[in-house]
């Protein structure tokens, strides 16, 4: 049985992965056009060619950290010793370097190549630590909950002090460089809670699943990669997953254009509390975290009633249906716009815990198969199709934003507008749909899962008895080698 602390520990660790994802989700395309000053077009093409390239190392991340040994385990070390880098690379992202239009660009390129890198290097081997938690898939969804409240409540705090800490360090200064500094400045803000998250997250966490030493040493890359390639459930949730963060790319991405050019939130004004300015949007986005929320909390009761699979595919429809009606809401409908924003938001939030307790049923698929769990491989494709949907959802945004001819900080035209609302609307209600035709065909639903379970269970004890015979042998053939030289020493002497 998990302790209430290492579910709360496990927590921390997607705390603050989702504190910096959703910067980059939602901030960092508007900061490169609106603060940074480079083109959407050119935005889209660098998140397309970025993300694609670091898609691929997070199968190598996966690899090495399956084959890692230490008194941490195999996983946790990683917590321990990216924590640092993970947050002072976060920072420079966020920097403005006083460059020319091409040396920013270039830089762009760098900074934002190794922050993903370094991200793989975090957030895989976190990801993957949910295999070797627990063996109970129950658990796992309780887990992956646990897991996805903490990453509402991480992007929460984001949403809600970030863009107030950009006023503060810029001190209300609308200048160009003003405003660069604010957003260095709060971005290291963020940072640092970060490093202090993903510490406490190794610190609180166990690895108790342990695998057969001597067969790992015995099992090549290429057997792993063969055996991944063979597992047709994963396949199927990767194409489900990489549609679900096209999803949220397109319409957490393009918020901030939503009520900056459609909706002219300054027009609407904002409010304080505490003496910290809050935006309209700032608003939307932390009750779209709320309600994420209540989603997480929903996850675990309704997956276990009606099983993992049926309740993905029934909630990515619904996300679908709704994101259609949005496109038909004018600026005066706000009431409607929070509404529908946040019966989204509670869709997605059943769906992202659901989503990562299925990558642990696929690594017991494949042990079952194969003899071969390989979790830290498998659950790269967790990370590996993060990055693709954020890669692909993220370009799409900056090249239709450049096809419908905006420009940043300028009143937008009417097929501007029409653009901008779409990325509310039909674009990613696209890629919901894409997602549902993946879940249908995905083969591990409840009854097939507690087939997989019952059988490794038995496979566990059986291998757990045979091993004091197995050392015992060992033990016997050492004594024995060692005896054989002092007999021949003998043997010598009385000649």
């Amino acid at each position: 049985m998990i302790k209430l602390s290492e579910k709360i520990g496990y927590g921390f660790g997607d705390m603050a992965s989702s504190m910096f994802w959703k910067l980059f989700g939602t901030y960092l395309m508007i900061f490169y056009t609106d603060v940074y000053g480079l083109e959407a077009a050119a935005v889209g093409t660098m998140f397309l060619v970025t993300r694609v390239w670091d898609s691929f190392f997070d199968p190598l991340v996966g690899i090495l950290s399956d084959r890692t040994k230490s008194r941490f385990g195999k996983f946790r070390p990683y917590l321990f010793y990216v924590a640092v880098p993970f947050g002072v690379i976060g920072v420079i992202t966020f920097f403005t370097p006083d460059f020319g239009h091409t040396g920013k660009l270039i830089y762009a390129y760098l900074t934002y190549s190794l922050m993903m890198m370094v991200y793989s290097l975090i957030n895989v081997p976190y990801a993957s630590l949910l295999g070797v938690m627990t063996p109970n898939p129950a658990e796992r969804t309780v887990l992956s909950s646990y897991r996805m409240l903490f990453a509402y409540l991480g992007s929460l705090v984001a949403y809600l002090i970030f863009m107030p800490l950009i006023e503060y360090f810029s001190d209300g200064d609308p200048s160009a460089s003003a405003q660069q500094t604010g957003w260095t400045l709060a971005v290291a803000v963020i940072a640092v809670m970060c490093i202090i998250l993903f510490l406490g997250c190794g610190a609180l966490t166990r690895e108790r699943i342990q695998t057969n030493d001597d067969e790992e040493e015995k099992r090549s890359l290429k057997q792993d990669v063969n055996d991944l390639l063979h597992n047709t459930p994963w396949w199927l949730l990767f194409g489900a997953s990489v549609g679900l963060l096209v999803f949220f790319s397109i319409r957490d991405g393009a918020t901030l254009y939503y009520f900056k050019y459609f909706l002219v939130e300054e027009d609407i004004g904002g409010f304080s509390v505490f003496s910290l300015s809050f935006t309209l949007s700032s608003l939307f986005l932390a009750i779209g975290q709320i309600t994420n929320i209540i989603g997480v909390l929903l996850a675990a009761p309704v997956s276990n009633r009606f099983g993992k699979k049926v309740t993905f595919a029934t909630s990515s429809l619904i996300m679908m249906g709704l994101s259609c009606i949005f496109y038909y809401f004018d600026a005066n409908d706000l009431i409607l716009i929070f509404v529908f924003g946040s019966l989204i938001s509670i869709c997605g939030g059943m769906l992202f815990p659901i989503m990562w307790s299925m990558y642990a049923d696929c690594s017991d698929y494949s042990e079952s198969k194969t003899g071969n769990r390989a979790t830290g491989l498998i659950f790269s494709a967790s990370s590996m199709s993060q990055k693709l949907g954020w890669a692909l959802g993220s370009a799409i945004t900056g090249w239709l934003l450049s096809y419908f001819g905006f420009q940043a900080n300028m009143v937008q035209d009417e097929e501007t507008i029409h653009g901008i609302k779409l990325f509310q609307s039909y674009l990613p209600a696209a890629a919901a749909l894409i997602s549902v035709l993946f879940i249908i065909a995905y083969p591990l639903g409840s009854a097939k899962m507690k087939e997989i379970t019952q059988y490794l269970a038995k496979k566990r004890s059986q291998h757990a008895a045979q091993k004091p015979n197995e050392q015992l042998d060992k033990t016997i053939a050492n004594f024995k080698q060692q005896q054989q030289p002092a007999a021949s020493a003998g043997a010598n002497t009385a000649e």
